[in-house]
């Protein structure tokens, strides 16, 4: 999250009619919250297993010839040494290539809770780091690495919390599964086959939670203090090809409107024709839910938030690259591809889209939409992979009464709003067997760290791993 997420909405304070009706799009249901018991969780001792875990390099690739089997193998052998309690009381199943699919039995038939991370991360190359970037080194408070946040922090969280309890001898209530995929950066198959060998037992999680928003400050305009921003549901996404082919000839003699012509005539029609803004219901909540913690006057107009929804959609699709990014459907290109040598006519000109997909929108009108834009039958609209908006989980039931009280127990002044995830991430296949899935790190970061994600200088604080550890042990006790 950003400080340009929302900053855009101060420019429309001036409008907010003082007699209009005031509706509430974000209602969860009420919660009681029992402070957060760290019982058994020693953080010092996280972090140098979270280090450990930095140092076993499982980077993932699209190409399967690039990948490190071994480093993978060593991990999951090192995961099972450092957490010996938690691996007593799991059962392990191995999926695919390398995704692991533990369960934790519960007193009970009741449906399951299931923690989400991932164990493979981006690679390093041509970035700017100021050490290694697997040194795993723990220093003035801080682990360093790729993936000390994304996600093996929070793997580590979850068994750190599931270490302590079994170490205590207890049983959860319901049955808690955790699965962490081995390629979720590469939107691998790991994901897809947790959700098929739970489907295939006949399991409908009650919760899900993966990775996605974090506990934040001082990002949102009025609100001064903590907010935990929980992802209700996450955009779409396609790739999408235009191309263009042509007799081509030698550079010498050259045709006007050739491939590369037409094909850069399309690109500049599709830059230049955004796609409508579009304010869901979840990003309407995300507003009512901020306003009721914000200064007098931007709680005017967050309170307004629906009776303003075109003024509000205008203003954050101004607001900068995040908010705009909340309120439509982007298209992104990210390759071009035109003749192989330079004294040769192109035969066939591509361009690659990156299209991430608004709530309401699905891959069929999106396709439909790119091609009255470019609005050239030369030009081919060709989708080579893509998704629909996951649905929206809900907010008015138990299972998010119970995150929200875990949040509480360990943030009490926090805030807490949903929002869309403009990225795409593991959870969405486990919609196809739940209702209630949510994307949230427990973990209090700064904008310095959340600006480190797949950037150099990946890093978490101590106390914030240590605190997402509480939660999930918060969340496991009270199933």
């Amino acid at each position: 999250m950003r400080p340009a997420l929302l900053a855009g909405c101060a420019v429309a304070a001036g409008a907010v009619a003082a007699a209009a009706r005031r509706v509430a799009r974000f209602r969860p249901v009420p919660v009681d919250t029992d402070p957060a018991d760290a019982g058994g969780l020693d953080a010092a001792g996280m972090a140098e297993r979270l280090g450990e875990l930095i140092r076993i390099p499982t980077v993932s690739s699209r190409d399967p010839g690039a990948v490190d089997r071994a480093a993978f193998a060593r991990f999951r052998e090192r995961l099972a040494e450092l957490y010996p309690h938690a691996h007593r009381v799991l059962e392990l199943r191995v999926l695919g290539d390398g995704a692991l699919l533990h369960r934790w039995p519960g007193r009970t038939d009741g449906d399951p809770l299931v923690l989400m991370a991932h164990h493979d991360v981006v690679p390093v190359d041509g970035q700017a780091w100021s050490g290694d970037p697997f040194s795993g080194r723990v220093a003035d408070g801080v682990v360093h690495g790729r993936g000390a946040i994304d996600d093996k922090g929070s793997l580590v969280a979850v068994l750190e919390a599931v270490e302590s309890l079994a170490a205590e001898g207890f049983v959860p209530a319901r049955d808690v599964w955790i699965s962490s995929g081995h390629d979720e950066e590469v939107a691998g198959e790991g994901a897809r086959l947790a959700v098929a060998e739970l489907r295939r037992l006949g399991v409908r999680p009650w919760l899900v939670l993966d990775e996605g928003g974090a506990v934040v400050r001082g990002v949102f305009p009025g609100v001064a203090g903590q907010v935990a921003v929980v992802g209700l549901a996450e955009k779409g996404r396609a790739g999408i090809e235009l191309s263009v082919t042509d007799p081509g000839g030698h550079a010498s003699a050259p045709v006007p409107g050739g491939a590369t012509a037409r094909l850069a005539r399309a690109v500049l029609r599709v830059d230049r024709a955004p796609f409508p803004v579009r304010v869901d219901d979840v990003v309407l909540g995300m507003v009512d839910a901020l306003g009721r913690a914000a200064t007098p006057g931007y709680r005017a107009l967050f309170a307004h938030a629906a009776l303003l929804r075109p003024l509000l959609g205008s203003v954050l699709a101004r607001a900068g690259r995040e908010a705009n990014a909340l309120v439509r459907t982007t298209a992104a290109v990210t390759q071009l591809e035109g003749s192989r040598a330079r004294n040769v006519l192109a035969t066939r000109a591509r361009a690659h889209l990156d299209v991430r997909i608004a709530l309401g929108e699905t891959v069929a009108s999106t396709v439909e939409r790119l091609r009255r834009v470019v609005d050239d039958p030369a030009v081919e609209v060709r989708v080579v992979d893509g998704e629909d908006p996951s649905p929206v989980s809900r907010t008015d039931n138990a299972a998010f009464a119970a995150l929200t009280s875990a949040v509480r127990a360990v943030y009490p002044e926090a805030a807490v709003a949903p929002y869309v995830m403009v990225q795409a991430s593991d959870a969405r296949h486990f919609c196809a067997i739940s209702d209630s899935v949510y994307r949230f790190m427990p973990f209090d970061l700064t904008r310095e760290e959340l600006a480190a994600l797949h950037a150099a200088d990946e890093r978490i604080r101590v106390d914030a791993l240590h605190r997402g550890a509480v939660f999930h042990r918060h969340l496991i006790r009270r199933l």
